[in-house]
């Protein structure tokens, strides 16, 4: 795999029409979310999905509250016989760890990413910086060539999901496939369409094995944030055939 340098064609683009996002996670995830039964790769997706959509982080903060009431009215359990000792002799032989600082350019929000980049994803990716020409540039990301016309930044996360930035050409296209298990795409920059859907800025598909498509970049390119708990497949005989050399 060889490094490849990000065009910046994607960043120069005018911002889309402050238009609220049309595609949402569903309430079974964001419920997963508010409840914390998500794994990081998903929660970041969800959480950076929430900085972009205000109607999603308002069906949150019902769900959190909904889920404070019903904890509230629950009968506390009785600790167990030394319960609170043991805890407190854990605490005492836990060794300290002074905080790990980070570099100045990360403590100040990461002056140098695009400001549509959302926290926490802009948190995550300042931690995967290596320096590049300027403010407002991506390049200093660890990009990596996929296929011809995508390329991507792995994000380290716990819980086996994998986590990426993508970004496609302008007009490229992803065979189709299908997925074994969930994958959450978030349109952070341009867009994509498939056989169902356009997806904008803010906008989140998700696929799983019942969905069966092929995205097309929108013209000027496609940046997204990409979770998935599981292979992709492609689909069709020359599909199959790539399955032996290709990982998207």
């Amino acid at each position: 795999m060889s490094t490849l340098t990000l065009p910046h064609g994607i960043l120069s683009m005018p911002p889309h029409p402050s238009a609220p996002p049309a595609h949402h996670p569903g309430e079974p995830l964001l419920l997963d979310y508010a409840g914390g039964a998500l794994g990081e790769g998903a929660s970041l997706a969800i959480a950076t999905h929430l900085a972009l959509c205000p109607a999603c982080r308002h069906t949150v903060r019902e769900m959190e509250a909904a889920g404070g009431a019903l904890l509230e009215e629950l009968e506390p359990e009785p600790l167990e016989p030394g319960g609170l000792e043991r805890l407190l002799a854990r605490l005492d032989e836990a060794p300290a760890e002074p905080p790990r600082r980070l570099p100045p350019s990360i403590q100040t929000g990461a002056p140098f990413l695009p400001p549509f980049l959302p926290e926490p994803l802009r948190g995550r990716l300042a931690r995967l910086w290596r320096g590049g020409p300027g403010e407002g540039d991506l390049s200093g990301l660890p990009w990596r060539r996929s296929m011809p016309g995508l390329a991507y930044v792995n994000i380290p996360t716990n819980g086996g999901a994998r986590t990426r930035l993508l970004r496609l050409q302008g007009g490229s296209a992803l065979p189709e496939h299908t997925h074994h298990g969930i994958e959450l795409a978030l349109v952070l920059r341009g867009g994509f369409s498939d056989e169902f859907h356009q997806f904008l800025p803010g906008d989140i598909g998700v696929g799983d094995d019942a969905v069966t498509h092929r995205p097309v970049a929108d013209p000027e390119g496609c940046l997204c944030l990409s979770v998935a708990d599981g292979e992709i497949r492609m689909t069709g005989s020359i599909g199959r055939f790539l399955n032996r050399f290709i990982r998207v």
